[in-house]
């Protein structure tokens, strides 16, 4: 099956009808802003003006056609409607494609969407006509003919299409209603364009998707009535991802487009084979008819005790006839459950000595039922059904019995005034009795579309009810009272056809229930799931869970296929409680992947069996699919027969908070869960602080004044002390053992006072919270919360507080402390976490419930866990990401390496980027082998050598390695803090980055670090100083003394020495690999189209955005004018100063060099250097011109004297400079460069 090919037909369809039914309403003088009123009305016609301007006739029946549509779109609205019209025609023609596919249209089997002739546009129905048996009319055939001879072929397809669905109403009349109504008005169709819908059906789909007979080059059935499922997940994709993408309640309304997904099939015949299936031949024992069903999962060998009380029940499921077995799909959807259902029904009926037409008829009767919130599903199913029965019964659509499937319906439209009328032949008790029970059923549909099958309708005599609203007795009453009187008759034998769904038992439940987390629908489905189901209220999956448990007869099977969370989640530990006192059958846990339309992570589901009766000894069938990567590799290794595991509920009890995840355990695992300390009771995890607008309160640590930056701080009391506003703050990160992710800061001035009295300003609530105050400034161990399917442990030191994405586990005891540590980041601690929590989320609790052993290798544990975080420490301090960074590594080796390095005038860049690189091959071997040893003690511990190896994989050290061209633009970005004074060659850590700027303490470093005479104007023009402005021009030809290459050139001949200068520029520019003929080129290149790109991306931290912290001023793409400045030393005047000294400079420069070029083209004799010229000429023009819009734009801000507060941080300083606009000859110009702009994912 082509799912891509369906999947654009469906989208594509669904926008091409609203827009073609949008049209048609348009012609009829209705837009989605107005309804127009009639120009000119007589007896039998009305006039009205159209959206074009013209003017239609109507006659009177079109004319109330119109009016229904009218009063339709008063009460629902034009969207809802036309949407509505849409998918009505959507639905009709893809079950016509289906039925004609399979040749079975009726009354005739004639195509209408297309030809049996290969190659023939023009569908049959058009060239039979009128000669068809449709017992068409006079006045229909003259229609035809006039079509016909006129060559009105689109006009005749649209009428016989028409007449096609209301014969089909005769069969199939829960699709396929009458539609002489405003539906029909706002069809309009079309085979001739290629554009329209039917020939994108057509021509797009390929037909062997619809025909039941198609097999595969596997044998399989590749058509299949599944693919009307297909096609309605897809027509909905876009009215999902628009549900998704407006941040507000899902309404009852949107909640079927959100939450449909389409089962896989092969686990559709797991659940089925395994609850139908399972009940029948374990009272009707058959070997051959279960080797027809390849997903059946034999039983694990049972305890004697256990066995015979099985037998018992087998003995019960004996007595059962195929007849008596009743299953429910309470979220039906489109019926993908129920028509396989429908098949292992038929096998079991054949089974029993039943002919197939004889079992299809009671199989609808009485074996199959459906439920569903959406009407457009109920549909689907109702026509999958009764095409599966098709198959088996070529007369079934002429039989009048249709399936017990239902969307559910709301009472609120009942008039309740009229039952009194209801109810003639009976007796005055049977009345009363009637009228009571129907009141309160009404009752319990009120608002049912909110709700759906989760309600609870008790079991009302529903024979009374029917004789009840059968007869009405309004003889001697007729009133205006029972005005639709006939009509609330049918809506109340429809609801009450409903309600004995929902209200009676059945012996198999099976379903893939909605996963909606309830937080995000209305607050009447909130309020009731809090009421009715409390312990399984987070997700409608998990409701569902509990519901279809209630809807069981005694020994019935439940199976599902739902989001995992419930086997392990804190939240619903209440609802594993109950689950325990069931006997679970099988579980197959998927894990991610399990639907090839969901991608990533998110989505991680399991499907079981449950059978409604408890067994506490008995042994159920786990599989582990985790690891497979999509829906066919999962189905494959469920029938490799390996991942198999089996547990008692005793068992799975056994763990606190008896996390379902355990199956997987072994006895070794759990005898430590068992008799071990835990985590929580050596150490205690806190759940750290939510500011509630990190915005506002929360920074990288590199954006803010670093004189208000406190570190290293024991206390609250030192912090205080200090004055200082911005303190450490753990926020998890990225994936990093041991040490480091040290970036984030939060306020926590004078003890957090702005945060603790953070209010809202509506409820006047404190909104921040967790402030952990007797916690906070101490050591502990922090780790990434929400991660992917594991997390890491690293060691914080004093002084930081901790969020709500890092939290804290604070330990009394140092030599603990580390021990945990090193436990924490072992395969073995990852291998129990993902038992208590196989998921993104290691929240504390989880944490709390490790078991931890300590042993006498704790010593050893310690000191290896010190030596791991001393070298994570070291790798994440050679960078400038740390607070602590103290110089660029490739300068450090040199006073490493000192005899290698002798001649101070001659140092080869390569060499010591050769010493850096062992550097890192060092500590990043070392610390492997570290942790590999540390796994190997804690395997030891735990006696696990049977479960887990001691290896780490490369990709699991969170140190790193040496990369050429990352650490040549790394150290290129420490030379541009040198030429900033952000830093100094000459003095290690920061050296300026807020406060008052000191020009002379780089003349000071510079003297005490070579002990030279201290004379002011040596070390200005023989060592590297920092830039006199803030202001570093970046042009592509060297126009400035304070060029950004020239300092560049400077710092490398400075760094590394004269003799090496060459070399060294070369061994850059080759690691850059920019464009350029000379290492100079190459490096101004990098300079004027790359570096600044970096730097937003090395300034930047997962989850908070990109921070620069160097500024680019950007004439545009023609690099008419570039420059940078530190915003650290940033001033009112410095947007003037960048005008006046540098852009107006800039501008001079290439208007000289354009009058040189010209000079060129008009005396040169070379053709060569004439075309060299024009192309100069033609590049500084452009660059003139965006300079000059450029300085108005400039001129601008300069004017405005904007001030900048760095407590603010980048995101809103940098705001300040964006958007300045000015308008020239309809162009635009923007000051600071922006795109990558800095921006916010917090």
């Amino acid at each position: 099956m082509n799912k891509n090919a369906i999947k654009k037909f469906a989208i594509d369809a669904r926008n091409k009808l609203i827009a073609s039914v949008t049209d048609k309403a348009g012609m009829l003088g209705i837009t989605p802003d107005n309804c127009s009123e009639t120009i000119t009305k007589g007896a039998d016609f009305e006039v009205y003006k159209t959206v074009a301007g013209t003017e239609v006739t109507l006659n009177k029946k079109q004319c109330e056609q119109r009016g229904k549509l009218v009063d339709q779109i008063h009460a629902r609205g034009f969207e809802a409607v036309v949407e509505e019209v849409a998918y009505t025609w959507f639905n009709r023609i893809c079950a016509i494609r289906f039925m004609e596919v399979n040749d079975y249209m009726y009354p005739v089997r004639v195509r209408v969407l297309s030809s049996e002739k290969e190659g023939k546009n023009e569908p049959d129905v058009v060239t039979m006509a009128p000669d068809i048996d449709w017992n068409l009319t006079d006045k229909e055939r003259e229609e035809i003919i006039d079509a016909k001879m006129n060559n009105r072929l689109d006009d005749l397809f649209r009428m016989l299409f028409i007449k096609q669905c209301n014969l089909l109403h005769e069969v199939l009349p829960g699709l396929f209603e009458e539609t002489e109504d405003y539906t029909e008005m706002l069809l309009n169709i079309s085979f001739t364009n290629e554009d329209d819908v039917i020939r994108m059906l057509v021509d797009g789909i390929d037909e062997k998707d619809f025909n039941i007979a198609t097999v595969d080059e596997d044998g399989k059935t590749a058509g299949q009535v599944e693919i009307i499922g297909w096609l309605y997940q897809y027509y909905n994709t876009e009215p999902k991802n628009k549900a998704f993408a407006k941040k507000a309640k899902i309404t009852k309304e949107e909640v079927p487009a959100v939450t449909q997904l389409f089962t896989p099939d092969w686990i559709v015949r797991y659940m089925v084979e395994n609850s139908l299936g399972r009940m029948w031949v374990e009272g009707h024992p058959d070997d051959e008819l279960k080797s027809k069903w390849k997903y059946y999962l034999d039983e694990e060998e049972q305890e004697e005790s256990v066995q015979q009380e099985l037998d018992k029940i087998k003995a019960e499921y004996a007595t059962l006839k195929p007849e008596d077995i009743k299953l429910i799909d309470p979220c039906m959807g489109s019926g993908h459950i129920l028509v396989y259902a429908f098949d292992v029904f038929m096998q079991i009926y054949e089974n029993a000595g039943w002919s197939q037409r004889d079992a299809a008829q009671s199989i609808i009767q009485n074996n199959i039922y459906g439920l569903d919130i959406d009407d457009r599903a109920a549909q689907l199913s109702y026509f999958a059904v009764l095409m599966k029965a098709r198959q088996y019964d070529r007369r079934i659509l002429t039989r009048g019995i249709g399936p017990n499937v239902y969307a559910v319906q709301e009472s609120n439209g009942i008039n309740r005034s009229q039952l009194k009328y209801f109810g003639a032949g009976l007796t005055e008790e049977e009345k009363k009795t009637a009228l009571m029970q129907l009141e309160g059923f009404l009752n319990t549909l009120n608002d049912a579309k909110e709700y759906g099958s989760l309600l609870n309708v008790e079991d009302y005599d529903w024979k009374l009810l029917e004789k009840f609203v059968e007869n009405t007795d309004t003889e001697s009453q007729i009133s205006f009272d029972t005005y639709g009187l006939d009509e609330t008759a049918e809506q109340l034998k429809q609801l009450i056809r409903i309600g004995k769904v929902m209200a009676q038992k059945y012996e198999i439940v099976a379903t893939n229930p909605p996963y909606a987390g309830t937080s995000n629908l209305s607050a009447k489905v909130n309020n009731f799931v809090k009421k009715n189901y409390p312990d399984s209220k987070a997700d409608l999956f998990a409701v569902f869970i509990e519901r279809c448990g209630e809807m069981l007869k005694k020994n019935g099977y439940q199976a599902m296929i739902t989001q995992h969370a419930w086997m392990f989640l804190s939240s619903y530990e209440k609802l594993r409680e109950k689950l325990l006192h069931k006997k679970l059958i099988n579980l197959v846990h998927l894990g991610s992947h399990a639907f090839d339309e969901i991608n990533g992570e998110v989505v991680q589901t399991s499907s079981f069996v449950f059978c409604n009766e408890n067994e506490a000894k008995y042994k159920s069938t786990f599989i582990q699919l985790v690891s497979g990567k999509n829906e066919d590799a999962k189905a494959t290794l469920f029938l490799s027969r390996n991942c198999r595991f089996y547990k008692t509920n005793i068992q799975l009890g056994e763990i606190k908070g008896t996390p379902y995840t355990s199956y997987w355990a072994s006895d070794i695992v759990l005898t430590a869960f068992k008799t071990a300390k835990l985590v929580g009771e050596i150490s205690e995890p806190r759940v750290g602080m939510a500011t509630a607008n990190n915005d506002r309160f929360v920074r990288l640590w590199f954006e803010i004044n670093i004189e208000k930056l406190g570190l290293n701080l024991l206390s609250r009391e030192n912090a205080i002390a200090s004055g200082k506003k911005w303190f450490p703050f753990a926020k998890g990160g990225e994936q990093r053992k041991w040490y480091g992710n040290n970036d984030t800061v939060v306020n926590w001035e004078n003890d957090g006072f702005e945060i603790q009295n953070f209010k809202d300003e509506k409820t006047g609530r404190i909104r921040s919270h967790n402030y952990n105050l007797d916690y906070i400034f101490q050591s502990a161990l922090t780790w990434t919360v929400i991660g992917t399917q594991k997390t890491t442990f690293r060691f914080c030191p004093v002084g930081f507080l901790y969020s709500n994405s890092g939290y804290g586990m604070f330990c009394d005891n140092e030599a603990t402390k580390y021990y945990l540590l090193g436990f924490m980041n072992s395969k073995v601690a990852m291998s129990l976490l993902n038992i208590l929590s196989p998921s993104m989320g290691f929240e504390s609790g989880y944490l709390r419930k490790l078991p931890i052993i300590e042993s006498n290798h704790k010593d050893e544990v310690v000191n290896k866990v010190k030596k791991c975080i001393n070298e994570s420490n070291i790798d994440w301090d050679s960078f400038e990401i740390s607070w602590d960074f103290k110089r660029h590594p490739l300068i450090s080796v040199i006073s490493q390496n000192r005899l290698l390095f002798d001649d101070t005038t001659d140092i080869d860049l390569a060499e010591c980027y050769i010493c850096w690189e062992n550097e890192c091959n060092e500590r990043f071997n070392l610390l492997k082998a570290n942790e590999e040893e540390l796994n190997r003690i804690f395997i030891d511990i735990y006696g696990l050598q049977d479960e887990l190896t001691p290896e780490v994989e490369d990709k699991d050290v969170t140190v790193r390695k040496a990369d050429l061209q990352r650490d040549i633009k790394s150290l290129i970005s420490y030379a541009v803090g040198c030429m900033f004074g952000r830093y100094s060659i000459y003095q290690d850590g920061l050296m300026y980055a807020g406060g008052i700027w000191d020009y002379s303490k780089y003349k000071d470093a510079a003297w005490r670090a070579e002990g030279r005479p201290d004379v002011s104007d040596f070390y200005t023009k023989n060592h590297y100083m920092p830039d006199f402005d803030n202001i570093i021009p970046i042009t592509d030809e060297e126009y400035f003394t304070d060029d950004i290459v020239g300092l560049f050139e400077d710092f490398i001949k400075t760094v590394y020495g004269k003799g090496a200068l060459e070399k060294n520029l070369d061994f850059v520019a080759k690691a850059l690999g920019n464009k350029g003929n000379t290492s100079r080129e190459v490096i101004r290149n990098y300079f004027l189209n790359d570096f600044f790109k970096d730097h937003c991306n090395a300034y930047s931290v997962t989850g908070s955005g990109k921070r620069p912290i160097y500024w680019l001023f950007d004439s545009g793409k023609q690099n008419g004018f570039k420059a940078l400045i530190y915003m650290h030393r940033y001033d009112a005047d410095t947007v003037g100063k960048v005008r006046t000294e540098y852009l107006h400079k800039a501008q001079k420069y290439v208007e000289t060099a354009m009058q040189s070029a010209q000079y060129t083209i008009d005396n040169a004799t070379s053709s060569s250097e004439k075309t060299k010229a024009t192309k100069a000429v033609t590049k500084y023009t452009k660059q003139l011109a965006e300079m000059k819009i450029y300085d108005e734009a400039i001129a601008h801000v300069a004017n405005q004297r904007i001030e900048i507060d760095l407590d603010d941080g980048v995101k809103v300083n940098y705001a300040k400079f964006q958007g300045v606009e000015v308008s020239q000859e309809g162009k635009k110009a923007c000051l600071l460069y922006t795109s990558p702009s800095p921006r916010d994912t917090r």
